[in-house]
């Protein structure tokens, strides 16, 4: 049941937007009573907080496994770079229609923990990274932050937006961006102490 409620609030969600999201919307997409629902649910916000806290777990598992998956990343090459980048745009056009729900509708307040939990992850793992690979940075833990966020917002915007650039080219270019910053290519831009 609890199941079936929640996968309902996830289509509800979607497809009519967190301004028309509501219960009983809800409990119709779910064939349930209201009642039924508000034995597990108590209100509009407890569904909202299920469906988001599922949806980053999805992401995060999703881009944390291609990760492992590919064992060791050297960030010196663009092969590697590119499949962490395709990993993150994968993930986030699972679900094209509730990142946007997330990205433009939901108040801030409702998904910043969950998104900052996955952007964390992956950057403490980027840092790591880094670290071993002894690049010229003075702080990988800073690059890792950059390196993440400038990907993280051109992939979403590019999953929101789609403008006219292939994915193939917007691969080749977050490979260049984030390859480029992550080696160090290009001197360090630090001013001289």
């Amino acid at each position: 049941m609890v199941e079936r409620i929640v996968e309902a609030a996830r289509v509800v969600l979607v497809r009519d937007g967190y301004e028309s999201f509501t219960t009983n919307r809800v409990a119709d997409e779910a064939e349930v009573s209201p009642g039924s629902l508000y034995q597990y649910f108590p209100d509009k916000s407890a569904l909202v907080t299920v469906v988001m806290d599922r949806w980053s777990a999805e992401i995060s598992d999703r881009v944390a496994a291609s990760l492992a998956a590919s064992g060791p990343v050297d960030v010196q090459d663009p092969a590697a770079v590119r499949g962490i980048a395709d990993a993150l745009l994968s993930a986030l056009e699972a679900d094209a229609g509730l990142l946007r729900i997330v990205w433009e509708e939901l108040p801030a307040v409702r998904h910043r923990a969950a998104q900052h939990a996955l952007e964390t992850r992956v950057r403490e793992l980027l840092a790591v990274y880094l670290s071993a690979a002894g690049l010229r940075s003075a702080d990988p833990a800073a690059r890792a932050w950059v390196i993440v966020m400038a990907v993280e917002n051109i992939a979403v915007r590019w999953v929101l937006d789609r403008p006219a650039i292939s994915r193939d080219d917007l691969l080749d270019e977050l490979t260049a961006l984030a390859g480029g910053f992550a080696s160090g290519s290009g001197a360090d831009a630090r001013s001289p102490e």
